[in-house]
């Protein structure tokens, strides 16, 4: 009994390790190209061990920092969830995936007030992060540092 337990344990953090594994294309530096002049802004990714994928975002004003997002992606429940967390909020927003592939992911939360949808996807060497819901889409594009 205690080595089908072990068992049903290692196959299902295996399981998990390989759905981060899909995901490694997002880690690393991406520097945002359509931002408004003056401004700068980063999103940043990387493993971490317990939680699965861990980020940030950050907007800049010349040197003064205007926004900050805290990121992740993380398992919960046996599902995948792209976690947001701002400070506008009370609490960080889960968004359940509902699509990925190789080179893509889409995350929804239908609740939330906006945006209700996060995708992102790498084509060759542009990651889009496209957020929408109600009508509304905002699309993020991002360019890898070196």
């Amino acid at each position: 009994m205690r080595l089908l337990l072990l068992t049903l344990v290692f196959s299902a953090c295996s399981s998990q390790a390989q759905e981060f594994k899909k995901l490694d294309w997002l880690i690393g530096q991406w520097e945002r190209q359509n931002v408004r002049p003056g401004r700068t802004a980063l999103e940043a990714w990387e493993r971490d061990v317990q939680k699965g994928l861990v980020g940030i975002g950050v907007t800049l004003q010349g040197a003064d920092t205007v926004f900050v997002e805290k990121l992740s992606i993380i398992e919960k429940d046996g599902e995948l969830f792209y976690v947001a967390n701002v400070s506008s909020n009370a609490s960080p927003t889960f968004f359940k995936f509902t699509s990925m592939d190789e080179n893509a992911f889409v995350s929804e939360n239908p609740e939330h007030d906006f945006p209700k949808k996060i995708a992102y996807k790498l084509e060759g060497d542009i990651l889009t992060a496209t957020i929408s819901g109600d009508g509304k889409e905002i699309p993020f594009l991002f360019k890898k540092v070196d």
